[in-house]
């Protein structure tokens, strides 16, 4: 069974979601991970969630970056470790530096609560090997600042080097850089999306289109 961390801060939202969606498949643990702690437990994987972490004050993710924790987190994708950070997770993600770019407010000045539909591209990662390249994934998005940005420069790189995984088809409903929904870094073992995986992998709440980032998590671990 392999072990996966779900990290909590003040103000996270998705974090019993995102545990809900780990534990209901088969050959993964969710342990639940709280904010303050100075060590992580044994873990396969790190998994950062949605919300407001720290109410969001100053910039999205721009307190969470200096949580105790993510001393820890920072080390563990430096090792190499899986690590996913979704919607909040990603701005965090990208406040640590371990993803490139930043998120910043919605083109339309609004928060965002809506189905889109992406397309995965890119280099496989621990998160997407099992997710059909053939067809659009439904995925929800809620998010006031989900806007990714980064210079042209940084933006060519990441296309050339396979680390666009997600992009929104249609054109992204934040005013997203060449409708990017999601990044990795550039060694693949670091993810961030702003959808919600974790808020479709039943179809009685609105579909089954997340499993996949959960399953190929598995498969990477197994």
């Amino acid at each position: 069974m392999a072990t996966v961390g779900v990290v909590t801060f003040p103000g996270s939202n998705c974090d019993a979601d995102l545990r809900y969606a780990v534990d209901h498949t088969e050959g993964l643990e969710a342990v639940a991970i709280w904010h303050k702690q100075t060590e992580l437990p044994e873990l396969d994987a790190v998994l950062l969630p949605g919300g407001f972490s720290y109410g969001d004050y100053l910039r999205c993710g721009a307190i969470a970056q200096f949580s105790p924790v993510m001393h820890e987190v920072v080390a563990f994708a430096k090792r190499g470790g899986p690590v996913l950070g979704i919607c909040n997770g990603f701005q965090i993600l990208t406040e640590t530096g371990l993803l490139p770019g930043a998120l910043i407010r919605n083109s339309g000045l609004k928060f965002l609560c809506q189905d889109v539909h992406l397309s995965v591209e890119g280099r496989p990662t621990p998160f997407t090997t099992d997710l059909t390249r053939d067809r659009s994934l439904r995925f929800p998005i809620a998010h006031m600042e989900g806007n990714f940005v980064a210079d042209e420069d940084t933006l060519d790189r990441l296309e050339g080097e396979g680390q666009v995984i997600f992009r929104y088809e249609g054109g992204a409903p934040n005013g997203a850089s060449r409708d990017i929904a999601g990044i990795s870094n550039t060694s693949g073992n670091v993810v961030g999306l702003m959808p919600h995986p974790e808020r479709v992998v039943e179809a009685c709440v609105g579909g089954t289109d997340g499993v996949g980032v959960f399953t190929s998590l598995q498969r990477a671990l197994s």
